[in-house]
């Protein structure tokens, strides 16, 4: 029998929900269960993606006309009968799991994607999550979290603990693969020589990221070690980002950054570089990281969110806000040498590939809907 899952996300942006629920979709293909996908706004960096791969999608504007978008959405919903409403992101989960229900489909999941409750969002955003607290024992029949952190939290602000369930990220570890050819081309492009060591990060410009610990261990690191380079990939990771152009030259060794922006060749990115770092002061289970590890990379990483989960003896970690200890991780990998940094990555590939791969999520997803529209109880 075909199920129809409805998806409804805030947007396409470039981000970890977006990401996850592209990459889940396509997992599901040739299966049992159809999707469809309704976001809230327009645009975003993601939409082209999601319309080559022919996923089903309806764009509206809730910010631009709130009550009309609203009522289109209930429609739509009326309309499509799906036999579950699946939310992603806070203002996706309150307008989604509200037109579900009013339009009669008590099948909801919604979905909570940060671990950060203190603070760091919009008003408008608080506001809302303090809403989904409030209507979370009688909106959804589950709540999925990205990460134990994430639902530690949510649970700590008032969402109902019985209701929620942890499904990390999946990676698809053949998409996630580059040739020699293609780092070679990369790092030349990026004027990086054969020798060099290439640090990199890679996610949106925004304060959680913490690019400014990013670029203040680099600085010390840039003192340390002659051959060290830093790629920097992500939105809004260019030369028009004044506050980074500032910080960067107070390390006084500017020439030694490369600024990429948002770019879709991640795994060539990704290639190119010899050690990741995730410097990021909160996250839940970062799709950057575990991407990295997937390509074969070492990783240093704050410890936030599911880091430690994620990366276990694969990697070295760090405390956060701490420019110090980051360099430090980073010049213990570069002291052990190129031969270790490739066992080190070998191993995270494996792991990827073994605990933290898509057909693992898939099927935690499966058994979740089977249960929904059962209406069982976990």
């Amino acid at each position: 029998m075909t199920r129809h899952i409805l998806h409804v996300i805030t947007g396409l942006a470039v981000g970890g929900a977006e990401t996850a629920l592209y990459r889940l979709i396509l997992e599901f293909r040739g299966s049992q269960y159809t999707h469809t996908v309704i976001a809230l706004t327009p645009g975003g960096g993601m939409y082209a993606r999601f319309v080559e791969a022919g996923i089903k999608l309806i764009v509206l504007d809730v910010r631009r006309s709130p009550v009309s978008h609203f009522l289109q959405l209930y429609r739509l919903v009326r309309t499509m009968r799906p036999d579950i409403v699946q939310t992603w992101l806070y203002h996706a989960d309150f307008l989604g799991g509200l037109a579900a229900r009013i339009a009669g489909n008590r099948n909801v999941i919604w979905g909570v994607r940060t671990p950060d409750v203190d603070g760091g969002c919009a008003r408008a955003t608080s506001v809302v999550r303090q809403l989904c607290a409030s209507l979370s024992r009688w909106i959804p029949h589950t709540i999925v979290c990205v990460a134990e952190a994430a639902r530690r939290s949510h649970s700590l602000v008032g969402y109902d603990a019985a209701r929620m369930v942890v499904v990390g990220n999946g990676f698809d570890l053949s998409t996630l693969t580059s040739s020699r050819a293609q780092r070679g081309l990369l790092r030349r492009q990026c004027g990086f020589g054969d020798d060099d060591i290439v640090l990199g990060t890679l996610g949106r410009f925004n304060l959680d990221k913490d690019h400014a610990n990013f670029v203040a261990a680099a600085g010390q690191l840039a003192q340390r070690h002659e051959r060290l380079r830093f790629l920097m990939v992500g939105k809004n990771l260019d030369a028009g980002n004044a506050d980074l152009m500032r910080w960067i030259d107070a390390t006084g060794h500017a020439g030694r950054f490369v600024l990429l922006g948002e770019r879709a060749d991640v795994s060539a990115c990704l290639a190119a570089m010899d050690i990741f770092c995730l410097s990021s002061r909160t996250e839940a289970f970062p799709n950057a990281v575990g991407e990295a590890m997937a390509m074969g990379l070492p990783c240093v990483a704050t410890d936030v969110g599911d880091v430690a989960v994620l990366m276990a003896d694969t990697g070295v970690l760090v405390p956060k806000a701490d420019p110090a200890a980051l360099a430090q991780g980073v010049t213990g990998l570069v002291a052990l040498g190129p031969d270790y940094r490739e066992e080190l990555g070998q191993r995270a590939r494996e792991r990827i590939g073994a605990l933290f791969n898509m057909s693992y999520v898939r099927e935690r997803f499966e058994r979740i809907y089977e249960n929904v529209i059962a209406r069982g109880e976990f």
